[in-house]
């Protein structure tokens, strides 16, 4: 490989989910086929369609100093910590520059946020109106910023190479990994910090997306609300939290006796041109992002045996990504394990990629893919092999994975890995 083409590497994961303030209990909660999905006990959703999401399961303010916290927006806060885990599981241990084995110039970050610092926005709004101008934080617009959650894990490790913020709606957590991957490719960087994060619980967008039609309304069994593939499903649960992993080109990670969990390969890019919040139907946009992926790498669909589907438990959506997947990968796709996590972490929107991408690190890793729960009636139009009920052993010998992600305005983005 030259210098322009170069091999990348995962050597580090971080996560704070609804099943886990970290990566292992949301690992452990993944393949234990937890449901993160609770009621919203807030006075303010009493009234409200739908009164259920996934929080996270630890919050913030009991693992970041207060005086950090309280100048960042929730969703910087789980990218710092997200962030945090994912660094130290690389086995830096100091900010760059501080660690002599990461230069600060070769040093990038990109996390990606699909709305950014909304609940700072909303908040401080009311605080404009209930207590007057002077009550409103001056850290405010640093905090709702979007691209704050990027600013402040840059500036977390000392990253010097560049610190970006694509923003593609829920597609964007995985937008900013692809970046990353190429970022090491080009020879940007040697380490990237990369992932998604997302705070949306907030009645506004709770309000918002309900209108649209577009989240499930089973207040009463939230733990069985997010169902992918299911006859019954009815929309998305709205969940938070944040997904980082440390990409590195392999050079340098072999240079500094770092632990690798798997190969990056790359990205397919596509857009649907179709409709600004609905699916294109026949998953045309998802099969050409698909086919970019296997033309720019060199990705065999034969190595394919895990999928991590973006599967948000829409009736549309769900079935047009199978259809893409058949397309392209034709009978290849009979050999792959698809998992739809979202049935447990909810959907963290532009935080989705970035916590389905560890899932997907961690499959290949320890070869075991995870359970889809809640498929109780499997939609016929589904022509996949969901995995269901219990986690599921992946082959030995080189094996790849695949974590897909669309978002609103018809962004594709599907991401590939494999063993080393």
């Amino acid at each position: 490989m030259n210098s322009t083409n170069r091999t990348v590497v995962v050597t580090g994961i971080g996560a704070t989910t609804p099943l886990g303030g970290d990566s292992a209990s949301t690992w452990e909660g993944l393949l234990a086929g937890r449901s993160g999905v609770k009621p919203l006990d807030d006075a303010r959703y009493a009234d409200m369609p739908v009164r259920i999401a996934a929080r996270v399961a630890v919050d913030p303010a009991e693992v970041l100093p207060r005086p950090l916290a309280r100048k960042l927006d929730r969703s910087a806060q789980f990218a710092v910590i997200a962030a945090r885990e994912a660094w130290a599981d690389a086995g830096f241990t100091a900010a760059a520059g501080e660690d002599a084995s990461v230069e600060p110039e070769r040093l990038g970050a990109v996390i990606a946020s699909g709305i950014g610092g909304v609940t700072t926005l909303l908040d401080q709004y009311d605080v404009l109106k209930e207590k007057g101008v002077r009550r409103v934080s001056p850290h405010t617009v640093p905090m709702l910023m979007p691209n704050s959650p990027s600013a402040n894990v840059g500036l977390e490790v000392n990253a010097r190479a560049g610190v970006h913020t694509p923003v593609s709606a829920c597609a964007s957590g995985a937008e900013a990994i692809g970046y990353a991957i190429e970022m090491i490719r080009t020879g940007r960087a040697d380490v990237v910090v990369a992932g998604g994060t997302e705070a949306a619980i907030h009645p506004l967008p709770v309000a918002a997306f309900a209108n649209m039609m577009a989240m499930s309304k089973n207040n009463d069994e939230p733990e069985k609300a997010s169902r992918p593939y299911d006859k019954g499903r009815d929309g998305f649960v709205l969940g938070e939290g944040a997904g980082v992993i440390i990409l590195e080109s392999a050079e340098h990670a072999a240079a500094r006796g770092a632990k690798v969990y798997c190969e990056a390969l790359g990205q397919g890019l596509s857009a649907d041109s179709h409709h600004i919040a609905q699916p294109e139907p026949t998953g045309r946009g998802i099969a050409a992002a698909l086919q970019n992926l296997l033309d720019t790498t060199d990705l065999k669909p034969a190595e394919v045996v895990h999928l991590n589907a973006h599967a948000t438990s829409t009736p549309q959506g769900d079935v047009a990504e199978v259809k893409a997947l058949r397309k392209v990968l034709g009978e290849e796709l009979d050999h792959v394990a698809v998992s739809a996590t979202k049935s447990m972490t909810g959907h963290l929107l532009g935080g989705a990629g970035g916590i389905e991408t560890v899932a997907t690190v961690l499959a290949l890793h320890h070869r075991t893919a995870p359970p889809t729960i809640n498929v109780d009636d499997l939609d016929e139009e589904v022509d996949a092999d969901i995995v269901r009920g219990e986690p599921r052993a992946l082959p030995e010998g080189t094996i790849a994975a695949i974590n897909n992600s669309f978002g609103f305005g018809g962004h594709n983005v599907v991401l590939a890995f494999r063993t080393v």
